[in-house]
């Protein structure tokens, strides 16, 4: 099925005026957005309009009940020049697995598809030349019902921004294990992309940071034994030589960075077990030495290096970064996957159609 989006362009582009040496993360925004509404059960009045504020009722339910999910995603340019996607499918797959737990619509994948490359190919100047850089991806829904009472719906909004990133370079970080709250429950809505999962993240990260820390290493709901993810990212642990993280159980997110570190560590011949990975056995490792690598994955860093691990007042700290293996070999092959340097033997780089509307 094809869709028609109908296309107002600005008069006068913003571009000129964007220092691409200086890309805040998140602050600068192209000239353009999708938009469509769901009503009377579908998706119409699709559009790419200037990028620029909308309505919202006061009573919009997504205000008072929650109802937003988004995905995160970059298109980028390869060593040829040309805009491409990685693995885009997957983000039209995990934002209908967000919308399917929050009681929303579906966004059908052929609407996906045709919104990110015609909105990209619009935009294409708009990616920066420098290398690691990318054109961020924000799609989202939200509720827009203006009605104050407990119920799904039956108007929505998805949008698409896209933002021009630098490259990202994080530095190593140190992890305070939590002890008190919980990121996520089995049975709950961990496993989306809730916006509400990031608003119960920011007080706890709050008081680690006032602790000396970089980020949460959130634990499991019920014994605070088990542990999920780090921050905003999935996370790994090597130990001699072995690659473990811990398992989707419903409470953790479906990373798209985090399938494909598995799926290139094995394929590169390593031992990768998803399991429920216990802070017992991670302080174990540590004290007999054999704790080798700890890293999160995710679309921003790709792999960010854990430098340690606090625990009960304890810190663990990791080997040097010079002499790590796992994580930086495995962020070389993403970036050079990307950027066309690296094989795609996964099919997982698309290229950006130019679509006739544009």
């Amino acid at each position: 099925m094809s869709y028609n989006i109908a296309v107002t362009k600005v008069t006068q582009s913003r571009l000129p005026n964007v220092d691409f040496t200086n890309l805040p993360f998140g602050r600068i925004f192209t000239d353009h957005m999708f938009v469509a509404d769901y009503q009377d059960g579908q998706w119409q009045d699709l559009r790419i309009v200037p990028m620029g504020n909308f309505e919202l009722h006061p009573a919009a339910m997504v205000l008072h009940y929650g109802q937003a999910i988004f995905e995160g995603m970059k298109a980028f340019k390869n060593k040829a020049g040309d805009p491409v996607f990685f693995r885009p499918e997957m983000h039209s797959e995990r934002i209908n697995a967000s919308a399917e737990r929050l009681c929303m619509p579906a966004i059908p994948a052929g609407l996906f598809d045709e919104a990110i490359h015609q909105l990209v190919a619009m935009e294409e100047a708009w990616i920066p030349p420098t290398a690691d850089s990318a054109l961020y991806l924000r799609p989202f829904m939200i509720a827009t019902d203006g009605f104050i009472g407990v119920r799904p719906s039956d108007t929505y909004k998805f949008m698409i921004l896209a933002c021009p990133v630098g490259p990202y370079y994080a530095k190593p970080v140190t992890l305070y294990t939590e002890q008190k709250y919980v990121r996520a429950s089995v049975g709950g809505v961990g496993e989306a992309k809730a916006a509400g999962n990031y608003a119960a993240s920011l007080l706890p990260a709050k008081e680690a940071k006032e602790k000396g820390f970089d980020q949460v290493m959130w634990m499991d709901e019920k014994e605070f034994k088990y542990i999920q993810e780090v921050g905003t990212m999935n996370i790994f642990f090597v130990i001699d030589g072995k690659i473990i993280t811990p398992k989707i159980n419903g409470a953790i997110l479906k990373g798209i960075t985090r399938d494909s570190v598995i799926t290139l560590l094995r394929d590169m011949g390593y031992e990768v077990e998803e399991k429920n990975v216990s802070i017992e056995e991670i302080v174990a490792a540590h004290k007999a030495g054999t704790l080798q690598e700890a890293f999160g994955t995710g679309t921003a860093a790709v792999v960010s290096h854990v430098a340690g691990i606090s625990y009960k007042g304890e810190m663990m700290e990791l080997p040097a970064i010079e002499e790590r293996v796992i994580a930086p070999k495995t962020k070389a092959m993403i970036e050079g996957i990307r950027s066309g340097e690296v094989a795609d033997k996964f099919g997982w780089i698309k290229a950006v159609r130019v679509l006739e509307a544009v």
